[in-house]
């Protein structure tokens, strides 16, 4: 791995350690005692978090390891899945939150230590980066499905800002995954899964293969293919749905678009009606929606709510009874290895990885917004609403519009492809004392996002149903459903590729010998280049896809820049007991500018069971080319109210809220976000058999590049009331939502790990293993001068931090048989508790979100040397989701962020190995 700095701590680093080697050869060199034993001599490898080999031990930075064993004791085939498991972990990108019938970053899977954002956490594979996920949006990271999790050998979770060592993105934390190496041999793996409810199985086939010995036959070349499908999950398949009783919590998150079509009536059209005597459920109409078939309003799909976004006088269509949970998946990885040994010293490697995931997305049946003659209406058509008092403020006399939901239409399917290639060649080896590595990287990510059925060309939909040929309240005539199918949309929308190379080296060295070892430093540099090019289609940028909106302003883009990075690392052990690491990085973006991130570690060592570590460093974020450069996004609010029109209307939410629409934009100016970031640890090692580790950690990040939140804009409108556009009338137009450089965020809390391990009883071997994090603050100031606001517990904007979340573990075994139970949890918070009802201006019930806990069961039997089986079942208890009212997420009912819809579900895997 690498480690950072900047030329002039290069330079202070160089002399320190050229007078630490003065004063280790002097004063401090201390003589081994004679021996005529063979020394033995242990291996120096690299540890995450430093550029600078020793032999293995607890660093001044905290570091978890999740190694081969503990994945395949998990259960887990893909990278984001383990990532679920991870403490820090909060908030991260996942299939089940990528449910929506929107199109930003779908398919996209992230990581996000201590839930500060995607964007400051750092995703390596052996050591080095990757491309980000192409699409433009508001985070920037390594799509987790691009990671070939068949062929990890191990995890190295940093729990530690790391700017001074690996780069601008590293604020919360690194993440390495690490592959195997110098493989021999053909192993084959097979893996299935089936929920107990359907829906969501998993089938998986793995073939790893290596040859070559490097000490014997100077060389190692081995592959590892790994092909896995998931399939999808509707929420028809799961009983959980109904028991959320979303249509009576939930009503007005619902649709207003029904099949038969919702009427809307203009207020002069509503009057008339009422005036000559029409009824509808033997009432006089009181909204100016209505739907002809209430209270029928052809169940199950579309129901009868009183109380729901339809109202009294329409139906509300449960798009949470049509819609799926969780996306079909196919996922296929490449990694191939090969190192030649050059001679006892150099090694020449290569690395070719190669995935592509492709993920089918299915939405509930097209809805549109269309005019038709009341006079095509049958029981309108009696009416004249084509009077002097019926189209008093008609736009189109005669005419109402309909809020149709296309059945014929079929649903809406898109199938999102992320293909990564990524290519890494290099010489790493000793020479002279200096241990040196040299890499050059060629990394890409593609992204596709193809409209497949169920999107259909606007114009002519909205022609057909004007005409009479498409039926808005039935089945279409055979001439309504041939035109549906003949203006069904086939096309890829949106086409993104980012492309990053990349030259890094290294070389460190020992610079003298101190009290406690060998002193070394560590220098190198990176350049990188990035590219980012955004091609949305002829037919999207026509604004002709229903369901598929083109913004105004929309546009192709193509981005690049040049990064140059110096760094340094200085490793001071002053003692046996002390021991400072000194580590500095200089980090320049093109047009953004440079920054320094210093950053300093120590640990003591007061015994052989006790170490105390701490560190102190400031980091930098580099706004992303999507912050700088993205067109302008139109999009909407969730329901707010504004406080301008409630004054005049006596703060009736029934009249003052609504979803506002909205105006992103980039910002060309913008600069980097700063940090500081400290931690206090303690590792103990009372016995062999057990150990524990306890790490306070604080950061704290300035000049935030954030949007100010339209709840917060809405809510002190005397302070951000220029960002709201009237109309004429006073009510909203639009608002501004602008990436800009503010306020600040504050984070804290302890992590905490516990192993108990090689317990011999006459019952076989135990152990057991913990990992939490308990977080103390965690909180978001919108602008400078503002007050925190703290998401702790409290579902904010778009999600929450809870309070504690772990994992444990329980192991057991005893010869060719093991067994493991784990347990992860995360503590309950206070719901999002905002969302209003515009129909009766009534705000959902405040509800606290329970505990979510699961619990899995594995057991393994290595039959043979060669053959290993393993069974287990995830989710014990068949826990379901917990209820929420949040309103964020297309998914009504529960938060998708960190809960699983799955279920129970039973897997088995078989590995046989020839060696």
């Amino acid at each position: 791995m690498r480690v950072s700095t900047m030329a002039r701590s290069v330079r202070l680093a160089l002399g320190a350690g050229a007078v630490a080697g003065l004063l280790g050869q002097a004063a401090l060199a201390q003589e081994a005692p004679a021996t005529t034993a063979t020394p033995t001599v242990m291996p120096k490898v690299e540890i995450t978090g430093s550029a600078i080999r020793r032999i293995e031990s607890e660093t001044a930075l905290p570091v978890q390891v999740i190694t081969r064993e503990d994945i395949e004791k998990a259960g887990v085939t893909t990278a984001s899945e383990l990532m679920a498991r991870v403490s820090a972990n909060v908030g991260g990108l996942t299939d089940g939150a990528s449910i929506t019938d929107g199109h930003d970053q779908r398919g996209f899977n992230s990581a996000n230590l201590r839930g500060i954002g995607t964007s400051s956490t750092l995703v390596l594979l052996n050591g080095r980066r990757m491309a980000n996920f192409a699409s433009p949006g508001d985070d920037t990271g390594v799509d987790l499905n691009n990671i070939p999790a068949a062929a990890i050998q191990r995890v190295e979770v940093l729990l530690d800002g790391a700017s001074a060592l690996y780069g601008t993105d590293a604020i919360g934390g690194v993440i390495n995954f690490i592959t195997r190496k110098d493989f021999q041999g053909v192993e084959l793996n097979a893996y299935g899964a089936k929920t107990d409810e359907g829906g969501a199985g998993k089938r998986t086939a793995t073939l790893t293969a290596g040859t070559g010995d490097l000490a014997r036959d100077g060389y190692n070349v081995f592959a590892v293919v790994d092909l896995q499908r998931t399939d999808a999950l509707s929420t028809s398949q799961r009983k959980f749905i109904g028991k959320l009783q979303i249509p009576e919590r939930l009503p007005h998150l619902l649709s207003g678009f029904t099949s038969p079509a919702n009427i809307r009536l203009t207020g002069a059209q509503r009057d008339y009606l009422n005036d000559n005597g029409f009824t509808l459920n033997g009432k006089p109409l009181t909204n100016r929606t209505i739907n002809l078939s209430v209270p029928g309003c052809a169940p199950p799909a579309n129901l009868y709510l009183p109380a729901g976004i339809g109202g009294v006088d329409a139906c509300t269509y449960n798009y949470m009874g049509d819609t799926e949970l969780y996306p079909k998946s196919d996922k296929a990885n490449l990694l191939t290895r090969g190192v030649l040994q050059l001679n006892a010293d150099t090694q020449l490697f290569a690395e070719i990885a190669l995935s592509r995931s492709k993920t089918h997305y299915v939405a509930s049946t097209a809805r549109v917004s269309a005019p038709i003659n009341y006079k095509k209406i049958p029981g309108l058509a009696k009416y004249n609403l084509d009077s002097d008092e019926a189209s008093a403020d008609d736009d189109v006399v005669g005419d109402v519009t309909l809020r149709i939901r296309l059945n014929d239409a079929g649903r809406r399917t898109s199938e999102l492809t992320s293909e990564s290639q990524r290519y890494v060649v290099g010489l790493t080896g000793s020479a002279r004392g200096f241990d040196y590595d040299i890499g050059l990287n060629h990394s890409v990510n593609t992204i596709k996002d193809k409209d497949t059925h169920g999107y259909l060309l606007y114009d002519k939909l909205v022609q057909g149903i004007y005409d009479g040929v498409i039926n808005p309240f039935g089945p279409s005539s055979a001439a309504g459903v041939a035109l549906l199918d003949a203006i069904q949309v086939n096309d890829d929308v949106r086409h993104a590729r980012g492309v990053m190379d990349s030259l890094d080296f290294k070389v460190s060295h020992a610079v003298g010998t101190l009290a406690g070892g060998e002193a070394a430093l560590a220098v190198g540099g990176e350049l990188r280049h990035e590219r980012t090019d955004f091609t949305p289609s002829a037919l999207l940028m026509s604004d002709n896809i229903n369901n598929d909106a083109a913004p105004e302003g929309g546009r192709a883009t193509s981005d690049k820049r040049t990064v140059q990075a110096v760094y340094g690392e200085l490793l001071l052990p002053f003692t046996k007991q002390w021991e400072a690491q000194l580590s500095a990085r200089y980090d320049h973006y093109q047009v953004v500018g440079g920054a320094a991130s210093p950053k300093i570690g120590v640990t003591y060592m007061p015994a052989k069971t006790m170490l105390f570590r701490a560190s102190a460093g400031r980091g930098f974020r580099a706004p992303s080319m999507s912050d700088l450069y993205r067109p302008t996004v139109y999009s909407s609010t969730a329901t707010l109210p504004d406080p301008v029109q409630c004054a005049t209307v006596g703060n009736s939410l029934a009249d003052c809220a609504d979803a506002w629409d909205t105006r992103r934009y980039s910002n060309a100016k913008l600069k980097p976000e700063h940090s500081r970031q400290y931690s206090l640890g303690m590792v103990i090692e009372p016995s062999k058999q057990v150990s524990m580790t306890l790490d306070y950690w604080n950061i704290k990040r300035t000049d935030l590049i954030s949007e100010i939140g339209d709840d917060i804009i809405l809510g002190n409108l005397a302070k951000y009331g220029d960002l709201v556009h009237r109309k004429d009338d006073g009510t909203i137009d639009y608002i501004d939502l602008r990436k800009e450089n503010r306020g600040a965020q504050l984070a804290s809390g302890l992590d905490l790990t516990l192993d108990y391990r090689g317990v011999k009883t006459w019952a076989g071997n135990f152990g057991g293993h913990l990992s939490g994090t308990y977080v103390l603050n965690s909180k978001i100031q919108n602008a400078v001068g503002d007050p925190y606001l703290s998401n702790l517990g409290r579902f904010v904007t778009d999600g929450v931090v809870q309070r504690w979340r772990h994992t444990i573990t329980f192991d057991w075994d005893r010869g060719p048989y093991s067994a493991s139970l784990s347990n992860t949890y995360s503590s309950g918070y206070q719901d999002q508790n905002s969302a209003i009802n515009t129909d009766d201006g009534t705000v959902v019930a405040a509800n606290h979100v329970k505990a979510y806990s699961l619990w899995d069961l594995s057991g393994a039997w290595q039959a043979t040397k060669a053959f290993k089986l393993r069974a287990g079942v995830q989710n014990l208890f068949n826990t379901a989701p917990p209820y929420s009212n949040q309103a964020f997420y297309f998914i009504s009912g529960y938060d998708p962020t960190y809960t699983d819809p799955r279920g129970r579900r039973f897997y088995a895997s078989a590995n046989y190995a020839f060696k």
